[in-house]
């Protein structure tokens, strides 16, 4: 072969390569009519309608049938290409780690935790630390009682080092209670069997297969995953998750995970509640039982789940899966929405299809909004603009706010003691754009590594509530939170008033200031 040949069949190579991975990387999964899949797109709508009347804020909802979406919506300004916190969600992937590395033969979920971490060891090894494995930690049997969690993450920078310190009240595997920061001894457990962070070791293995892009993870300042929380995927990606647990760990003829594993990690391990009544047991999720890393579901699913109403949900039994982003005070509530709407639209068999009902379903899933107040204005807009007002010493450590106003624009100056954010709000629509400022989130004051996340991308609306009040939405698109700055105007003074959507009214900071 001479050497033009030669070169021509490398950079023909070169480029098919290219094709197949950037095929891989844009899966998508095959889109279908409800009703070809044998669910009713009428139940679908009144699910919808149910939805935006109930106390739940739903901002994503994606539902799978025989492996086809049939349903997909994203409630304006949530989009479809945004990632989204998943809160605990991140728990069953992390355990999907546990699942790769004990295919690999890595590690066994009879290993000892102690073995992984001979240098981060308490002087006195208890004989129930002695005893815990990772199968104690996977199923939320860790033994410790209170959950030490919040306690740990919030004070100390030695995550491992802490928990292994903490006092092991119960047997290991007896007893289930809650422990998130077991999820993270999983994540450092998996680095220390394979050398690489939660992220990187899932990429080649699950995110890349299933062609799930665009995702972070957070860190604690040792440079691990945090694990139980802090994962961001958009929610195809979810779906495309549960759709691999409901296939049994196969994707695209190949088995990414044995089957046997999909099994045991989707099975109960421990009950919630033993002595819980039937009465209770009937209207609760939560009383279903355990998996690794998974709840069981009444009607015989199980589900990945996050706070405030993150849920991938794997229907065996109707060959299902639903994927719902949200911010809810009642996650019970809102999955009672599947249940009641949802659950019963499953048919065995095709549906007749309904052309007139499948056109409302698709415009109404078009359709979806949040509430946005209508444009309003106020003569104080003028007599604000370009004014700064510095504020009174407080626990936001906010030093001043400015504002300005440029056509539909009001556009917010924040200066903290360590930096400047600039923020716009759209009147009566939502102004799109990325700030460095931390959004709320439950965990914003633990001692992590937060540099390791993108920009927030956030979308902000304002208006008046009357001639002297302000009022400021901020939306972080890839959370489930909000931010709300009530602003009241008394010539010179202002009093600020700022909440987050995850207190639900329940907890507000009011700061003071005056223009000098």
């Amino acid at each position: 072969m001479t050497r033009q040949k030669s070169s021509f069949v490398s950079v023909l190579l070169l480029l098919l390569l290219h094709a197949s991975v950037t095929a891989q990387n844009t899966i998508v999964l095959p889109r279908s009519v409800p009703e070809k899949e044998g669910v009713s797109s009428a139940s679908i709508i009144n699910f919808l309608d149910a939805a935006r009347k109930s106390k739940n804020e739903f901002h994503s909802f994606m539902m799978l049938r025989h492996g086809n979406v049939i349903a997909e919506g994203w409630w304006n300004p949530y989009r479809a290409d945004l990632k989204h916190t998943m809160y605990s969600c991140s728990k069953s992937f992390t355990a999907t780690a546990i699942g790769f590395a004990v295919q690999e033969k890595l590690l066994t979920v009879n290993d000892k935790v102690i073995s992984f971490f001979p240098t981060e060891l308490p002087d006195t090894i208890s004989p129930y630390l002695a005893e815990l494995t990772v199968r104690d930690v996977l199923s939320m049997s860790d033994g410790q009682d209170p959950d030490p969690t919040f306690t740990i993450i919030m004070r100390d920078s030695n995550w491992v080092k802490t928990f292994l310190a903490t006092p092991i009240v119960h047997e290991p595997g007896k007893e289930f209670l809650y422990n998130t920061l077991g999820t993270y001894m999983l994540s450092a457990i998996v680095q220390k069997a394979t050398g690489q962070k939660v992220l990187d070791y899932l990429r080649p293995r699950l995110f890349e297969p299933l062609g799930i892009q665009d995702i972070d993870w957070e860190e604690d300042t040792k440079g691990i995953n945090t694990g139980g929380w802090g994962l961001r995927i958009n929610t195809e990606g979810m779906a495309k998750f549960g759709q691999l647990f409901l296939q049994k760990g196969k994707w695209k003829d190949k088995q990414i995970l044995p089957v046997a594993w999909i099994e045991e990690a989707s099975t109960m391990k421990i009950m919630q509640d033993p002595e819980a009544t039937q009465s209770k047991k009937d209207s609760s999720d939560w009383m279903q039982g355990y998996c690794y890393q998974m709840w069981r579901c009444r009607y015989n699913a199980y589900r990945g789940d996050g706070a405030y109403g993150q849920f991938i949900i794997v229907m065996p039994e109707q060959d299902a899966v639903i994927a719902i982003t949200a911010e809810t005070p009642d996650m019970q509530n809102e999955i009672n929405l599947v249940w009641q709407y949802l659950l019963p639209a499953i048919q065995q068999d095709k549906l007749p299809v309904n052309k007139t009902m499948t056109a409302n379903l698709k415009r109404k899933l078009h359709a979806l909004a949040l509430p946005l107040s209508l444009k309003s204005s106020s003569v104080m807009a003028s007599s604000i603009a370009g004014k700064t007002f510095d504020l009174e010493p407080n626990e936001k450590h906010l030093q001043n706010i400015t504002f300005n106003f440029n056509g539909n624009i009001c556009r917010v100056i924040l200066k903290s003691d360590t930096a400047v954010h600039t923020l716009d709000f759209g009147a009566g629509s939502w102004q799109k754009a990325e700030t460095n400022k931390p959004g709320p989130s439950l965990l914003s004051t633990a001692k992590e590594n937060f540099t390791v996340l993108a920009r927030s991308k956030v979308a902000g609306s304002y208006h008046w509530n009357d001639k002297d009040t302000l009022e400021l939405v901020m939306r972080y698109i890839e959370s489930p939170h909000t931010e709300t700055f009530i602003c009241r105007f008394d010539k010179k003074n202002l009093s600020l008033t700022i909440s987050n959507s995850f207190d639900f009214g329940n907890k507000k900071t009011t700061l003071k200031g005056s223009v000098k």
